[in-house]
């Protein structure tokens, strides 16, 4: 090999050096990290003890690296967790500080979890909509103030979104119905205003939405009921007001149904009780009225249904006799009148399933 071949090589060598360190973890990535690291202050258990050397791929807790390219891809710290460092300590975790936005130039992660340390607090950095590969965004269980990044929809990758238990403000940004392939959204336990996105049935992929615990307005979106592959909706103890959309109880998979604790007026819509994938049913604390239809069958499976405090008329009705299983039932606080039916389940339901109606009368109230 001549001069110039053995120059080049050695050319190359060097970049090769520079550009992916024998030991991994990039230095731009460590240094991210090391930001980050400082804006934070963990008191008790030392979690970023191992954050030291030149290696944040090996070692480091919470820190994973793509092998191929040795870019950080994961950070996954919890504060609640079966890691021997709790065990040993005794006690969950505690954090105080804030999110710094050099987080953003860790652009190949895919993981962001920062859960469940009591006292995080700041804003969550509006750059971090720009992570291209970002598929789980967990901030659950923190003091985070602010708003939702108005571009969160940027993030098309993203499959999980938990951003509950903070102190998050604001409207649900409408980019949030961009998010093609969310799965789980969990919003429940902050302080979020304004309306729920009229289109979000565009997320056609969602399993899970848990928005409770917020200060919502408006009506349910009729466009909830095009998500075909949602099992789980949770609005409790909102503001929502208006009547509730005619097809939820048409809707394939859902299974849990918590509305509870709203101002949503109205009539239950028939294939509502009906509908026999549904197992929990809560729609108590509402302004409900009319009547309860006539329609539960063999194929009715209940574990929990909840209809009290509300302003339901009529009677209780008989074909409830005849449901497969109801667990929980709680139909007190309304105007219901006229005889509780006889029989399954009505045989072992407390007097405080009936409690403060107009005048029902039987077992387990006073005889007719």
């Amino acid at each position: 090999m001549g001069l110039t071949g053995v120059t080049l090589l050695i050319t190359l060598m060097v970049v090769t050096a520079v550009t992916f360190p024998a030991n991994g973890c990039p230095p731009a990535d460590q240094a991210a990290l090391m930001d980050f690291k400082a804006a934070l202050k963990e008191p008790y258990l030392g979690i970023f003890n191992t954050w030291t050397g030149s290696n944040c791929c090996q070692g480091w807790n919470g820190v994973s690296c793509d092998p191929t390219t040795q870019r950080v891809a994961d950070i996954v710290l919890r504060g609640e967790s079966e890691d021997p460092i709790y065990e040993k300590s005794g006690r969950s975790g505690y954090m105080t500080g804030s999110l710094s936005p050099s987080l953003c130039k860790l652009d190949r992660l895919t993981t962001l979890i920062v859960a469940d340390w009591k006292d995080i607090s700041g804003e969550i950095p509006a750059c971090i909509t720009s992570l291209p590969n970002l598929h789980i965004l967990e901030l659950i269980g923190n003091k985070i103030t602010g708003q939702i990044p108005a571009n969160i929809g940027q993030l098309s990758k993203l499959t999980v979104l938990n951003l509950a238990e903070n102190q998050l403000s604001g409207s649900i940004p409408a980019s949030i119905v961009n998010l093609g392939k969310l799965k789980h959204l969990e919003l429940s336990n902050n302080q979020l205003s304004g309306e729920i996105p009229a289109d979000i049935g565009k997320l056609g992929m969602m399993s899970r939405a848990l928005l409770n615990k917020n200060k919502l307005t408006g009506s349910i979106p009729n466009s909830i009921t095009q998500l075909r592959r949602l099992a789980d909706l949770d609005l409790s103890m909102n503001q929502i007001t208006g009547s509730l959309p005619a097809q939820l109880g048409s809707m394939p998979v859902l299974s849990i149904l918590n509305l509870d604790s709203n101002q949503i007026s109205g009539s239950i819509p028939t294939n509502l009780l009906s509908s026999t994938g549904l197992n929990i049913l809560n729609l108590s604390r509402n302004s409900l009225e009319g009547e309860l239809p006539d329609v539960f069958g063999s194929k009715t499976y209940f574990t929990h249904l909840d209809l009290s405090y509300n302003n339901l008329r009529g009677s209780i009705p008989k074909s409830l006799s005849s449901a497969k299983y109801i667990g929980h039932l709680d139909l007190s606080h309304n105007h219901l009148c006229g005889p509780i039916p006889n029989g399954s389940p009505f045989d072992h339901l407390e007097a405080s399933s009936f409690a403060n109606n107009d005048c029902l009368c039987g077992s387990p109230l006073r005889t007719c």
